[in-house]
């Protein structure tokens, strides 16, 4: 069992059916690594809440958490027997092991804990909706929306290329300042900027899937953003969506009142500088799979700083 896990971390293998567990099966299936990615938004939405208000509703920030774990953990399982009913998941992909296409569990358990996982986000989408009015719920159906046909559907928006655009939107400006916006009942300039760097790295993650990707996808027909502006592009859109945050760091303190604290982000940067660089040098395949996961830590990074440093202001 534990071969089998390292090989599956590492994308060098796949394990066999029998030799994994049932947890273990839908740990693959959910991608926990992922989920983080879906609750770095709300801290940040409630810690510039506290810093301008020094209050905060508990029940509605870990409501509005478990919301957004549900949003991310249902599209990653539609998107994994997704993938696996339109073909996409077929034999020597370069990306990590997907439950449904090596067998460990079956496309109707997969799609049914999927529906239930959209089912409870949206009960709970409708009482964050009873607090916040109409915008909460025009945010959360169209988040809703977003999650099921973003594999899902005739036409997946993983398959188009605005799925980047569609990550930075949803992981950035609804997350924080639909979070910000339901403890407050207001939006700010300032707020919307600290959405938006907290969304470009989200959306780094997905390049580098699409990067890594792009010779498959082209296979199959998938028509992401790496497809359709080439390599090249990728390269410098990763870049830009990696360092933009680092950037945006002095409008933001212009635009709030959090001033010099926020210097305290820049303890990301040395990350951020490195994993650009092993993106412009590494060759495309299952090497990138540890960039993958190596990105989404350095937006677990950066959130986290930020959110010290607006606490701290």
């Amino acid at each position: 069992m534990e071969d089998s896990a390292i090989h599956m971390q590492n994308g060098s293998a796949a394990p066999e059916p029998g030799s994994v567990s049932a947890l273990r099966a839908w740990v693959v299936a959910s991608r926990p690594h992922t989920l983080m990615i879906a609750i770095n938004p709300v801290l940040v939405g409630c810690a510039l809440v506290w810093n301008e208000t020094g209050r905060i509703d508990v029940a509605l920030m870990l409501l509005s958490m478990l919301g957004a774990l549900l949003l991310q953990t249902g599209t990653n399982l539609d998107n994994d027997v997704s993938d696996f009913q339109r073909g996409t998941d077929r034999a020597g992909r370069l990306g990590l092991p997907r439950a449904t296409a090596l067998g460990l569990l079956t496309p109707r358990q997969v799609r049914t804990a999927s529906r239930v996982c959209f089912g409870v986000a949206t009960v709970i989408g409708l009482i964050l909706a009873w607090r916040g009015g109409w915008p909460i719920l025009v945010a959360g159906i169209a988040s809703a929306a977003a999650a099921m046909a973003y594999a899902g559907g005739p036409r997946p928006i993983s398959y188009t290329p605005f799925g980047d655009f569609v990550v930075w939107f949803f992981f950035g400006l609804v997350a924080v300042g639909g979070s910000y916006y339901l403890q407050t009942l207001t939006l700010s300039p300032g707020v919307l900027i600290a959405a938006t760097m907290v969304g470009l790295p989200a959306a780094a993650v997905l390049v580098v899937n699409n990067y890594r990707d792009l010779d498959p996808d082209i296979q199959v027909g998938k028509r992401t953003l790496a497809v359709c502006l080439g390599r090249t592009f990728s390269r410098w859109e990763y870049a830009a969506l990696m360092m933009a945050p680092f950037a945006l760091l002095p409008l933001l303190a212009q635009q709030t009142q959090l001033g010099m604290a926020l210097a305290v982000a820049l303890l990301a940067l040395p990350m951020g500088i490195s994993l650009v660089r092993t993106f412009w040098r590494e060759t495309p395949g299952p090497s990138f799979n540890p960039l993958l996961a190596r990105t989404a830590k350095f937006q677990i990074l950066f959130s986290t700083l930020l959110c010290v440093a607006i606490l701290l202001s």
